[in-house]
């Protein structure tokens, strides 16, 4: 105990990790993955079910049609995220995504809180997609799986599922042993399964939109209105002509003769509050609490960033994998959510599955088994992409010393860690079994987005970090010599720290970052960072209560106090080391997404932070009993005592040779 006492110290927490450039190529994991590959794991791991679900559950009761700008915006937020992992990709090319990045740049306490978040959330992502799986295939079978587990073992435990499903752990173990057989096999499969699903994807949006009236993006609160009254039972019976916009006006004949044949039978039940109808039914709070949704659809494009250690060329291959993978989730989301909300009447989709309603509502019953297999492929690659980056994250944390060494063995044959994945994989396998995971869906959002906050926080310090390797102007100045004479004498600015000045955090004194630019940078990202917080608590709780003034002048204050952080920043030099990718105007882009990032995570319900409490207490105690005291950053002196003695033995032993010689 004394012995982890002594180990714990400011010195301790906040140490980095050293990139050595010239080795910061090698690795033990076979490097085999092209940008397409890659391409395909990020748009297998984002483009997942929220596709087939999300669009609808958001569009009927949140935004109406206008989800499809909440999409654009969901996706412009993710760019923001993606272009700061891109760069990092090309700065440190190794396994373990925020994680490595976070350890670079923060602190070693600071990155085993990423990593440790991160493992959390693709566990319990595999596991929800694993359960989400069985039922979707089970559907297909008229939920004969279900039925059985039912009849055999019921839990009615709270907190647990209804039934243990069996099924979904087979599946997992199954992805398990694919993963852990080999990578390039793992990016085989994926590839094939990311195809088949954006294949369903242009099959639904080309049918649709053969199908599509504009005028289900222009109803009318009276049009609603007429339909609302509409009995349920009797709007779930009698039929529409394809044309919505004559809905209303042949409502009476229709009910009047409802065996009437027409072109389809519609499903609609217009809900008791529909809105205002129009483009924007729930005005412009509805459009950015379904942005706020509809950005936990592109979460899962940081998968590519684990693949440091397998991608080939990755300095140019995971900037490239995770914006082509950004470009075509977003086209797809668009896609559907366009033709989905102009194929039917916001109001009339279906929550669950709206894409075979919606086909079955314009008469096109026959696509929703295309859409069925579409489906199980998208939940097949979110699966694959939730569970390919687990054992990553692990691996290199136990490389690093920050978990247990024996989770960082990799296989001779494979190259791939193979205990980190079978163990990750038995986790999420077991969950999968028996919890219901509904309550716990929170925590992957608050883990990732975490991730994504301390990503672009990373990306912003290391701008401003001195470059050793830049060529430096020398700043002459003179000294007086031992016998009375000036001579000019060159330092370098960043042998010793310059005294500090309030007109430096407006006008450097230097071209190039010094350590009191970055200082400066340091200081004021960690205000940035304060006032953002502080400045999303008051709108997240303003929005909950009645405005004030107070709180008005609250955010005024915090939002002026942030900008101001902003443009000192902005003033500073930034690093003069050339990369394959650069992220474009910082510190603008890292401190919005900074912002964004925090803004979700403050909107989470306290109940998600009380979990994320018990979670990092067990991680804490891995961390100070194990993790602060293995650290393979915590004996930098006796590596580096040991090479200097090695090397003056060589001398030596050099010397005495010549010696003899003579």
């Amino acid at each position: 105990m004394d012995a982890i006492v002594r180990s714990i110290s400011i010195n301790a927490l906040t140490r980095r990790k050293r990139i050595n450039e010239e080795t910061v190529g090698e690795s033990q994991l076979a490097r085999v993955l092209t940008v397409f590959d890659l391409t395909a794991l990020g748009v297998g791991a984002t483009l997942g079910a929220g596709v087939y679900v999300l669009t609808g559950a958001v569009a009927k009761s949140v935004t109406g049609p206008s989800v499809v700008i909440s999409f654009l915006i969901a996706a412009i937020t993710s760019v923001l995220s993606g272009l700061c992992y891109a760069e990092f990709g090309a700065r440190v090319p190794k396994a373990g995504s925020g994680y490595v990045y976070s350890y670079v740049t923060v602190g070693e306490c600071c990155a085993f809180v990423i990593g440790w978040n991160l493992i959390l959330s693709y566990v319990i992502g595999a596991a929800s997609v694993a359960r989400a799986w069985t039922a979707n295939f089970d559907a297909l079978t008229n939920n004969t799986i279900k039925n059985f587990m039912v009849d055999c073992c019921t839990m009615e435990v709270p907190g647990l599922a209804p039934y243990p499903d069996i099924f979904s752990f087979l599946v997992v173990m199954l992805l398990t042993a694919l993963i852990a057989f080999g990578v390039k096999e793992f990016a085989t499969v994926n590839k094939i399964f990311t195809v088949l699903n954006i294949g369903v994807i242009l099959f639904v949006i080309i049918a649709g939109l053969t199908k599509a009236d504009v005028h289900n993006w222009a109803w009318t609160p009276e049009e609603i209105a007429a339909l609302s009254a509409v009995p349920y039972d009797m709007l779930t019976t009698f039929s529409t002509p394809t044309n919505s916009s004559s809905i209303v006006s042949t409502l009476a004949t229709e009910l009047n003769n409802i065996s009437q044949s027409a072109a389809h039978t519609s499903t609609c039940a217009v809900p008791n509050e529909y809105g205002l109808g129009g483009f924007l039914p729930f005005g412009f709070s509805g459009l950015i609490s379904g942005t706020a949704t509809c950005f936990y659809a592109f979460v899962g494009f940081d998968c590519i960033a684990t693949t440091g250690e397998e991608a080939i060329n990755p300095q140019k291959s995971i900037p490239l994998g995770i914006v082509f993978s950004l470009a075509v989730c977003c086209l797809a989301y668009l896609g559907i959510s366009s033709t989905l909300t102009l194929m039917q009447p916001y109001f009339c989709l279906d929550e669950a599955a709206p894409l075979p309603h919606a086909f079955k509502y314009v008469g096109l019953e026959w696509a929703q088994y295309p859409v069925s297999v579409g489906a199980i492929c998208a939940l097949s690659t979110s699966l694959l992409g939730a569970m390919f980056p687990m054992p990553r994250i692990i691996y290199a944390m136990a490389v690093d010393g920050l978990l247990f060494k024996f989770l960082a063995k990799v296989h001779n044959y494979t190259k791939t860690p193979l205990i980190a994945t079978f163990v990750s994989g038995t986790v999420a396998g077991i969950m999968a079994v028996f919890f219901d995971l509904k309550e716990l869906v929170d925590l992957m959002s608050i883990g990732t987005l975490a991730a994504y906050t301390l990503v672009a926080a990373s990306v912003l310090l290391l701008r401003y970090q001195p470059d050793p390797e830049a060529d430096r102007a020398p700043i002459e100045r003179e000294e007086t010599t031992e016998s009375g004479k000036l001579e000019q004498m060159a330092i370098d600015p960043n042998s010793e720290r310059v005294s500090f000045k309030a007109s430096m955090l407006f006008k450097p004194e230097s071209s190039l970052p010094t350590r009191t630019t970055t200082t400066i940078v340091n200081w004021t990202s960690t205000v940035a960072a304060l006032t953002i917080t502080l400045f999303s608590v008051v709108a997240v709780v303003g929005s909950t209560i009645s405005w004030n003034i107070g709180m008005t002048l609250m955010l005024i204050l915090f939002g002026a106090i942030a900008v101001l952080c902003t443009v000192i920043i902005w003033l500073q030099p930034q690093s003069s080391k050339e990369l394959s990718f650069e992220v474009p105007f910082v510190p603008v882009v890292p401190i919005l997404n900074m912002f964004v990032n925090i803004y979700l995570m403050i909107s989470l319900p306290p109940s998600t932070w009380y979990k994320m409490l018990i979670w990092m207490f067990l991680g804490a105690l891995i961390y100070f009993f194990y993790g602060i005291s293995h650290s393979t950053e915590g004996k930098p002196e006796v590596t580096k005592k040991s090479h200097i003695v090695r090397k003056n033995t060589d001398v030596d032993e050099q010397l005495l040779q010549e010696s003899r010689h003579v």
